[in-house]
C-alpha cells in the first residue's frame, strides 16, 4: 500500500507526536477529518448547483462595449506628423 515507505510514515508520525504531544493529536485528527468532510460536502453542493443551472434556460444579458475615442487638439494636424518624420539613416559601410 505504501510502496515501501512505511519508515518515512513512521518518522513523520513520530515527529508529529513530539511536536504536538499525545493530547493534541486526536484533536488535530478530528479537525482534519471534519475539514475534509466539509470540503466534500461543499464540492457536492457545487456539483448539484452546476447540474441544476444547466437544465434551466439562461437568458443572455446584453453588454454594451464602450467606444474609445482619441482626443485631438486643434494645433495638431496631419501635416505636423508628416514633417516630423525623418528618414532612417543608412548604415555606414567601410570601403575596402
Amino acid at each position: 500500500m505504501f510502496g515501501g515507505h512505511i519508515w518515512e510514515l513512521a518518522i513523520v508520525l513520530g515527529l508529529a507526536l513530539i511536536v504536538f504531544g499525545p493530547k493534541r493529536l486526536p484533536e488535530i485528527g478530528g479537525a482534519l477529518g471534519k475539514g475534509i468532510r466539509e470540503f466534500k460536502q461543499g464540492t457536492a453542493e457545487l456539483a448539484d448547483m452546476g447540474t441544476s443551472t444547466s437544465s434551466q434556460t439562461l437568458t443572455p444579458v446584453p453588454v454594451t462595449q464602450p467606444v474609445s475615442t482619441v482626443p485631438t487638439t486643434p494645433s495638431m494636424s496631419s501635416a505636423t506628423y508628416e514633417s516630423d518624420s525623418s528618414p532612417i539613416p543608412a548604415p555606414h559601410q567601410n570601403a575596402g
